[in-house]
Order: C-alpha cells, then structure tokens, then sequence
C-alpha cells in the first residue's frame, strides 16, 4: 500500500481497508508502507495482499519484486500488469481482440514530436504543435483527453467545442511521455467486477457533474451509485461477457474491474481494465460484493484466498480474441 505515486494516499486507504478486513477474518496482517523499488519485507510473510495503486503497484513492478522473493500476491502477473496500466496497451490489445472502444488515439511524445497511432492505422509522427489541430482533423469532439499510465482519473480533461484542447494535452503530459485521447461518448458509464472467476453485479456510476474525475470519486460525496444497474438484460449480459473478455485478453487473475461507456442506444465501450480496483469507502468492487451478498471482510478474504506465485507464459489472448 502507499507507494509514491500519485495516488499514494487512496493507496492508504485502500491498504487500512483491507487490512482492518483481513483482521476481522482472523488473518495476522502486517501493513506496509512501499516507499520505493525495494520495499523492506519482514521475514515469514506468507503472501501479499496489493493494495498499491499507480505506478509500481499497477504497473508489474511490485509483482516481480514479490516473484523475485518467492512471495505469492493477489491479483495479476507483471505482464499483465503492465498491459492493463498502460492505457495505450490497453487499447491496442481490445482493438485487436474486437472489443469496443471508443474512437480513439495513442500518443507518445518523444522531444518536439508525438507518435500518435489512430485505431487501425500505423504509427506517424507529428509535430506537437500541431497536435491538437491533428486530433481535431481525425476525431470530432467533444474529446476525453488523459495520461496513458495514470489511474483514478488523474490528469484527465474533458474537451469540448471551445475548449483548449493544447491545455489538455500539455496536462496529460506532464505526467509521463504517454497519453490517450477519445472521442468523449454522451450516456452512462457502469462497472463490472470479477473476482477468483464470479461476475458481480454491474454497478451504474451517477456522477453530480457528468464526469467521473478524482473528485467525484473520492471528494465531493455527491456521486450515486446503482447497483445492479437499471439496465436491461441483455445489455447486463453483454456487460458481464465483455468484462470476462477483457480479463482474458489482457490475462488478468485473481480480480479486478472493467470499466464502460454506455451510448444511447445501448452501445457499450470498453474503457479499461483496473487490475488493482480501489477499496476505499467509496469504491466499486466493494459496492459491487455488497449487492451480492459479500461483505468487505469476506471479499478481502477471498481475493486473498486468490494469492499465487508465477505468470506462467504470456496469459494474454492471441491477437485474433476468442
């Protein structure tokens, strides 16, 4: 838990959550701080509940330090990790495998430059000045702009009609060399959670202003939640059988989350998969178990119960999906 990411002190609150849930199922736990790559580790440690959101924890690299030491831990691989934090990975890997999202395009600056790569196009190289006016020419706004490797909403920007899109893209950024930007699509956005193999129910995300951002997920209290979603059946379905897919092509384990825009008329979008899923008051998953009968304190149990050691091969779906 913690770690020196940007969403270190949600990581807090994620690792006191869980381990006050991991004591009430009798577990003797031990909460560490991870302060850099080479967390100090007592002696006799059994197994590793993740907690650590951002960089380092999402990204596969607390996964091989615990590998490293013969510790098995919850949840995903390195590899996958790394593919589901990377949100340019991400993209590529549902795009291949034929499942939606929204128009888009992955970029990465490099000096006075941006490799920008529209969906099923190949890689070109633009000047970053004339960034924006390239993603207007290729997308219609309005347009979500975001930082590829961030999670809880960090550095993202809605940008619409009249709006900067360069402030936004300098934003996303100065986060890191990655970024992503799509097309903003107007509906609901809902989650599913999978854990040691069971769908819970999806869960509808009622934010006060429209949008999703790090205030309305942690700050403002004024976010609702839906749970199940009232949506019908067979858009339920399709929910739960994307989320199942997306695990498979990215090769999670153990848990997690999979997020979605929902249009009109019923399309759904994949947004990303969230191998380390907050466990906050406020948090997803969570709420998700509650409506299906799990308390906080079975849930940890059971996500702990997932812990393994080994990412035996590449867990990942080929390229051509399932």
């Amino acid at each position: 838990m913690g770690g020196t990411a940007s969403e270190r002190e949600v990581s807090l609150r994620s690792g006191a959550a869980v381990a006050k849930g991991l004591r009430e199922r009798g577990f003797e736990v031990t909460a560490i701080d991870v302060r850099d790559e080479n967390p100090a580790i007592p002696e006799g440690v059994e197994a590793g509940f993740i907690a650590l959101h951002g960089a380092f924890g999402e990204d596969g690299g607390i996964q091989r330090v615990l590998e490293r030491r013969g510790i098995p831990y919850t949840g995903s691989g390195p590899e996958s990790s790394a593919h589901s934090f990377d949100k340019r990975l991400t993209r590529a890997a549902f795009l291949r495998s034929g499942i939606p999202v929204c128009p888009g395009c992955a970029m990465t600056a490099d000096g006075d430059g941006v490799e920008m790569t529209e969906d099923g196009g190949a890689p070109r190289r633009v000047k970053r000045s004339g960034l924006a006016e390239e993603l207007d020419r290729s997308l219609r706004r309005p347009l979500v702009v975001k930082p590829a490797c961030e999670g809880s909403s960090i550095g993202l920007r809605i940008v619409n009609g009249g709006g900067d899109l360069d402030a936004a893209l300098d934003e996303a950024f100065s986060h890191g060399p990655g970024a992503v930007a799509e097309r903003f699509v107007a509906g609901r956005e809902l989650t599913v959670g999978l854990v040691n193999g069971e769908v819970l129910p999806e869960l509808e995300i009622c934010a006060a202003g429209g949008c999703y951002d790090f205030a309305a997920k942690y700050e403002t209290g004024e976010t609702r939640y839906l749970v199940p979603a009232p949506v019908e059946d067979g858009i339920a379905e399709r929910c739960r059988e994307l989320a199942e897919r997306a695990f498979r092509v990215l090769g999670a384990r153990g848990f997690g989350r999979v997020d979605f825009r929902m249009d009109a008329g019923g399309e759904l979008y994949a947004l990303e998969l969230n191998s380390i899923p907050g466990f906050t008051e406020t948090s997803l998953l969570p709420k998700a178990a509650a409506a299906a009968g799990v308390s906080f304190a079975e849930l940890c149990e059971r996500i702990m119960n997932t812990a393994v050691l080994g990412e035996p091969g590449d867990e990942r779906e080929q390229e051509h999906g399932a």
